[in-house]
């Protein structure tokens, strides 16, 4: 799963990139894209394998992916910025990092500080790149339309829902608005809109705005997460090692860290969840989607074990840890015996059984 991070030059995304990944900040200027495999921070993955002791433990982790910074300043720029969006159109979500820090060395986007401004100026992109290919598309299926075609029931049924987001798209509101269900969404998602994809929103604020609250609702949908990190002293934080991070966070009064919020929201975001293998060899966190059955995350596993499955011999994390142990789970009646149609819950630790 990916998550592409896009912000205006200066906003100090390749800091928090950095921050997260553990790897250097792309110098000022750079036009490549970055990537790194993040770790998910799970504690109960922690609490588990101190109780296994197994071999090995295995966190859950996303993609994430730094863009260059974007500029649409000028046609250039913007012609630019159109061609990296491009390259990670295929992400299975955006992270928009806005500047709110002040720093006399670093001249802000636009020679003006406005996190509010630059948010609605990536969004209007978004929409204009999804207005653009919608508009396409609706030509492309009005053209064919006039012909003998065995496509013509599904064409007519994704030309009304293209028109249906090309209304939304034109009132410069993300495609999302269109309030799309699953059955119309089924005909476009080959599009891979990118105002359809799941969206946050993170300030980069100054030491001194750790606690700052922002109101960006008249742009964002109130389910959009908005996180205010501080990507400089995050980044300072990655260098240390965890004993000294500790002791340099207890003294500033943090008790997470930014960069794991940021990880876990976007895990969250893309609507993932972890179940739990664990045992002497490995303790696992497996990330499936919410709403996923017992049969196909068992896929996840092995494709033995979806093939052969039997029932998932479950326990929730959450009794495990207050009872201690499998043994007292089960003196508590607390383990169960799910079948196929199960939907897995996050946390849920499972063995399942099978036979192939």
């Amino acid at each position: 799963m990916k998550a592409a991070l896009i912000g205006p030059s200066q906003s100090g995304k390749s800091t928090l990139f950095s921050a997260i990944s553990g790897k250097a900040p792309a110098p000022s200027g750079a036009t490549r894209l970055e990537e790194a495999v993040v770790a998910v921070p799970d504690t109960r993955l922690d609490w588990l394998t101190a109780l296994y002791k197994p071999k090995s433990t295995v966190r859950a982790s996303i993609d994430c992916l730094d863009l260059p910074g974007v500029s649409f300043l000028d046609e250039p720029g913007r012609s630019s910025a159109r061609r990296l969006i491009s390259q990670v159109k295929n992400s299975d979500m955006f992270v928009l990092v806005v500047r709110s820090f002040k720093n006399e060395a670093v001249p802000p986007y636009r020679s003006e500080i406005n996190p509010a401004r630059d948010i609605r100026e990536l969004q209007v992109e978004f929409i204009l790149t999804d207005l653009e290919q919608v508009t396409t598309r609706i030509e492309k299926l009005e053209k064919q339309l006039k012909l003998a075609s065995k496509t013509k029931a599904q064409d007519e049924i994704e030309l009304a829902v293209q028109l249906k987001l090309q209304a939304v798209l034109e009132e410069e509101r993300p495609a999302s608005a269109a309030g799309l269900s699953e059955q119309e969404l089924e005909p476009v998602r080959s599009l891979g809109l990118l105002t359809l994809k799941p969206l946050m929103v993170v300030v980069n604020v100054g030491e001194d705005e750790l606690t700052r609250k922002f109101d960006f609702s008249e742009w964002l949908d109130s389910s959009i997460p908005v996180l205010t990190v501080c990507a400089k002293l995050e980044h300072e934080l990655a260098q240390l090692d965890q004993q000294s991070r500790i002791e340099f966070m207890t003294d500033l009064g943090i008790q997470e860290s930014a960069a794991d919020r940021f990880v876990a929201s976007c895990y969250a975001a893309m609507g993932l969840i972890s179940f739990l293998t664990v045992g002497e060899d490995e303790v696992r966190a497996w990330p499936i989607r919410r709403g996923t059955s017992a049969l196909d995350a068992a896929g996840k596993v092995h494709s033995d074990i979806r093939r052969g499955f039997i029932r998932a011999e479950t326990m929730a994390y959450a009794d495990l840890h207050t009872l201690g142990d499998e043994k007292a789970v089960k003196a508590a009646g607390k383990m169960r015996l799910e079948g196929k149609t199960y939907i897995v819950q996050d946390g849920d630790i499972i063995n399942y059984r099978f036979n192939v």
